[in-house]
């Protein structure tokens, strides 16, 4: 070219120094004079940013550029990686051939709904408004399903939860199996479910309606089954239909059943020996500790150097009885009795005061003041009461306070199993396994996937509300162990096996690195579940098409994920089934 034409182009350099990279950009024309190329400095472009550099550098090498809204246009934007994850996580479970083995209107309905459980649980009517705001309605072909729709479908769920059960047993229940049960409830609203009625409250709803459901899970706390029950029912009327389903329904001949004290009742335990291939494990009530202990049958020095005694008794043939004893739990008792005496002294001096100023009278309005009192703190045992026309006195027991004080923290496991099966340790592990179905109820009932209130009237849907609760926690279950590594869950699920059974349990120093720094190994943020779908909800999947044309074709794009985002769904692929 000659000196006056000349090619303009941007060169580059860098160069190290003091351990830091220095890059100069330079705007340059190169021209030919005679037979010699030179080049010719026209600016420098260092202090520009890095896009508008590369912008210019491919502006000089002939790319035409337009405004992007000329050859683009987004038609909507919806969130879809929480649904994608989930999703993900359901066709890993084989989740649809779990509700149906034929595909139907119904079971897309329901998949779609225990989606939407797990991601934002919401009333029937408002699942059906909210699904439309995310790719869910899509992804689960119910685009046009509405309230209706969802009450028919949980209607036909009802009918196949048997069949569903059973499936879901084959999978995490075998022969000799540890099957975990408890039973919870939660409240009503509104007084026309016949299932409805007035028990032992668990939500801290006095005096509302409620309905009792009992979980089945696997050792590991993975949901099985669910059954539902008239809110008035005891823990022990549920435990025998519960061995049924175990043997009949789901045909296990030998199953070890764990409940907890108020579960597994003596009467209870009395059917149970006649079940042959039927083992338990329970744990002795506080007052049947206390007669072992008066009997000098457990003697308490014996915990001097150990925390673990096995024993055997003549009032319970054929069992093994493990005492152990947790001296956090017992700090932890003795400061609660303390206080709850305290507060209970408080308000009885309030009593005895306004008793002394005649601004109370009567025996019968005394004590029903007084009653208030010792229902609310439930240390009524620890006082002696003196109540007369005019007159009202108390005193603490205190003889009777420091032999309870001395059976603080020490808790006693009651098994049929023969120690060649179990060890004392692993009879320990397996009863306070029972944590694991707490979590569940805490899970369905509060934190994520909230089964309560009950909206629905009519006893069918209820028990099918239940069960398409269990469902989802089921998915929420396995997404759960499967973002271990990005949530401030524990990683080490081994040291369970081989950790003292009666110590306190403690997290593993990368767990406790994580809560305390609120950052993983490689210092990205740790999340809990509801933060992970957040952040997984803003991969955004763009439906887009050239602007001007109202009836040209559409495309979609999706957001590209992040680092953290593409990990989480990668891992989903190591749900093992």
């Amino acid at each position: 070219m000659s000196q006056r034409g000349g090619a303009v182009h941007v060169v580059t350099t860098r160069r190290r120094y003091k351990g830091r990279v220095y890059a100069t950009h330079l705007l340059r024309r190169s021209y030919r004079e005679g037979e010699q190329v030179k080049n010719e400095t026209l600016g420098n472009l260092s202090h520009l940013p890095e896009a508008l550099i590369e912008l210019i550098r491919r502006a000089l090498r002939g790319e035409a550029f337009v405004p992007v809204g000329e050859r683009l246009e987004i038609v909507r934007s919806k969130p879809h990686g929480h649904v994608q994850a989930v999703r993900a996580a359901m066709q890993r479970l084989g989740f649809e051939s779990l509700i149906a083995s034929r595909a139907s209107p119904e079971r897309d309905r329901v998949c779609a709904m225990v989606a939407a459980r797990v991601l934002a649980p919401h009333t029937k009517l408002a699942t059906t408004r909210w699904w439309h705001t995310t790719t869910l309605a899509e992804e689960y072909a119910v685009e046009q399903a509405d309230e209706n729709d969802l009450y028919a479908a949980m209607d036909w769920l009802l009918e196949h939860q048997g069949l569903i059960e059973r499936k879901l047993a084959a999978r995490h229940l075998g022969e000799g199996a540890l099957a975990l049960y408890d039973l919870s409830s939660s409240y009503f609203e509104g007084t026309h479910c016949p299932l409805g009625k007035i028990g032992h409250d668990r939500d801290g709803k006095k005096n509302k309606l409620q309905v009792n459901y009992g979980l089945l899970t696997s050792r590991t706390g993975c949901p099985v089954a669910v059954s539902v029950y008239e809110g008035n029912t005891g823990d022990a009327k549920t435990l025998m239909p519960q061995v049924a389903k175990l043997r009949e329904e789901f045909g296990l001949e030998h199953v070890v059943l764990v409940g907890d004290r108020g579960m597994i009742s003596h009467k209870a335990i009395q059917e149970l020996r006649e079940l042959e291939g039927l083992g338990w494990i329970t744990a002795l009530k506080s007052t049947q500790i206390r007669c072992l202990v008066e009997g000098e049958a457990l003697q308490l020095d014996l915990f001097d150097e150990r925390n673990l005694v096995e024993l055997t008794h003549p009032d319970y043939p054929g069992e093994r009885l493990i005492a152990c004893r947790n001296p956090e739990l017992a700090k932890l008792r003795g400061h609660k009795r303390r206080a709850l005496i305290e507060a209970t002294q408080k308000e009885l001096e309030k009593v005895r005061a306004r008793v002394a100023r005649g601004g109370l009278k009567g025996q019968a309005a005394i004590g029903v003041r007084v009653g208030r009192v010792l229902n609310k703190y439930k240390v009524g045992k620890h006082f002696a009461l003196e109540i007369t026309e005019k007159r009202f006195n108390f005193h603490l027991l205190e003889d009777q306070i420091t032999a309870e004080a001395a059976i603080d923290g020490i808790y006693v496991i009651r098994t049929c199993l023969p120690k060649k099966q179990m060890s004392a340790a692993d009879t320990v592990r397996s009863y306070k396994a029972l944590a694991d179905v707490e979590r569940a109820f805490r899970s369905l009932k509060t934190v994520d996937l909230k089964v309560r209130p009950i909206h629905h009237w009519l006893e069918d849907r209820v028990r099918a509300h239940i069960f398409l609760c269990m469902l989802a926690y089921y998915v929420e279950w396995h997404l759960r162990e499967a973002w271990r590594p990005l949530l401030f869950a524990d990683e080490d699920q081994a040291a369970k096996v081989n950790r003292d059974p009666v110590a306190p349990a403690q997290r593993s120093a990368d767990a406790m690195q994580k809560v305390l720094t609120h950052t993983l190994a490689d210092g990205t943020p740790a999340h809990s579940f509801r933060t992970l779908l957040e952040e997984l909800s803003t991969i955004v999947r763009n439906t887009c098409r050239a602007p001007g044309l109202e009836h040209s074709p559409t495309f979609d794009l999706l957001t590209t994920p992040t680092p953290l985002q593409r990990r989480a769904i990668e891992l989903i692929d190591k749900i093992a089934v």
